[in-house]
C-alpha cells in the first residue's frame, strides 16, 4: 500500500529533516511576502508549473515547453508564470526569442519553513 492509498487520518507521522529557521512571530513585511507567495500557489495551474520547474533536471525550462504539460494556451501559461515571478517564487531569463524559467530555491524553502514553524 502506498502513502497515497492511506486515508487522511491514517497518514504516517512526518518527521521534519531540520528545525525551522525561525520560531518568532512574523513581522508585517514577512507576512505580506508569504501571503503573496501562498496566494500565487493557490491556483492549480501555477502549483503545477512550480512542480514542473522544481523537478526539471536542467534547472530551467523554456516557457514554450510548459504549455503542453499544463494543457493551457501560451498566453495563459505566460500569465501564470508572470504571477509566480512577481511573487518571487520563479525567476526568468530571456534567451533570444524565448523566456526560460526556474524556481527560486530560497523562496520555496522560506515557504517550507513557514509551514514547519510551530
Amino acid at each position: 500500500m502506498t502513502v497515497r492509498e492511506l486515508p487522511v487520518l491514517d497518514q504516517p507521522e512526518v518527521v521534519a529533516c531540520c528545525a525551522p529557521l525561525a520560531a518568532e512571530v512574523l513581522t508585517a513585511p514577512e507576512a505580506d511576502t508569504l501571503a503573496k507567495q501562498f496566494a500565487a500557489l493557490a491556483d492549480p495551474v501555477r502549483l503545477r508549473l512550480v512542480s514542473l520547474l522544481a523537478t526539471d533536471e536542467g534547472g530551467a525550462v523554456c516557457a514554450c515547453d510548459l504549455v503542453e504539460p499544463v494543457g493551457r494556451s501560451q498566453p495563459t501559461v505566460s500569465h501564470h508564470l508572470k504571477v509566480l515571478v512577481d511573487a518571487g517564487l520563479v525567476t526568468s531569463e530571456r534567451r533570444g526569442r524565448n523566456v526560460w524559467y526556474a524556481t527560486v530555491p530560497a523562496a520555496l524553502e522560506a515557504l517550507r519553513t513557514a509551514l514547519a514553524a510551530r
